[in-house]
């Protein structure tokens, strides 16, 4: 058997394996762009909108103690953006700093770095990034990445009263502007 041949039969071999364990994939081929999360009670505690938010306290990578609470005793609201210090999270945050905390200067951003697992680490990673003026919660229990669902690029925006507005990746931020927008 040629070369040509073998390789074209492994492919088709995984390509047969990797859509067996699919199951009904045709329901994947058609999306309705539909929000497939479970409903959930307004006020109710938890991290998607309309929920009220985890209350949290996280160590920032200068040592200072943050609480959900402490936050927004004077701020209309709080973005936590959950990094991974990749290019696109690099993409996300240079947008935040460049068109969104310029004008929202009432609102508090604050980088969550679930992926160091030190406080020395997440510090050089902030600084070699570029991101020394920023908040960077140093989230080693991965207690923030638990309580609001976060993985690289979701951000979440809660209101000054604690609720949530938004959960969801960044993506180009004109979700996460018109959220600002409707703060209350």
């Amino acid at each position: 058997m040629s070369y040509a041949r073998k390789w074209l039969a492994a492919a088709g071999l995984i390509t047969v394996l990797g859509l067996s364990g699919c199951q009904d994939l045709s329901d994947d081929l058609s999306p309705d762009g539909g929000d497939q999360r479970p409903e959930v009670a307004a006020g109710s505690a938890g991290s998607q909108v309309s929920q009220l938010a985890p209350l949290f306290t996280a160590v920032d990578s200068l040592g200072v103690t943050h609480t959900l609470a402490g936050e927004l005793a004077t701020v209309d609201g709080v973005v936590l953006y959950f990094t991974m210090w990749c290019p696109t999270c690099d993409s996300h945050m240079s947008h935040i700093r460049s068109s969104l905390m310029v004008n929202f200067p009432n609102v508090t951003f604050l980088i969550v770095d679930y992926v160091t697992g030190s406080m020395a680490v997440s510090r050089a990673a902030q600084l070699a990034n570029g991101y020394a003026g920023f908040t960077v919660l140093v989230d080693t229990a991965l207690s923030l990445h638990k309580d609001f669902d976060g993985g690289m690029g979701v951000t979440v925006v809660i209101d000054s009263s604690g609720i949530v507005q938004f959960n969801e990746d960044y993506k180009d931020g004109v979700k996460v502007r018109a959220t600002l927008e409707a703060l209350p």
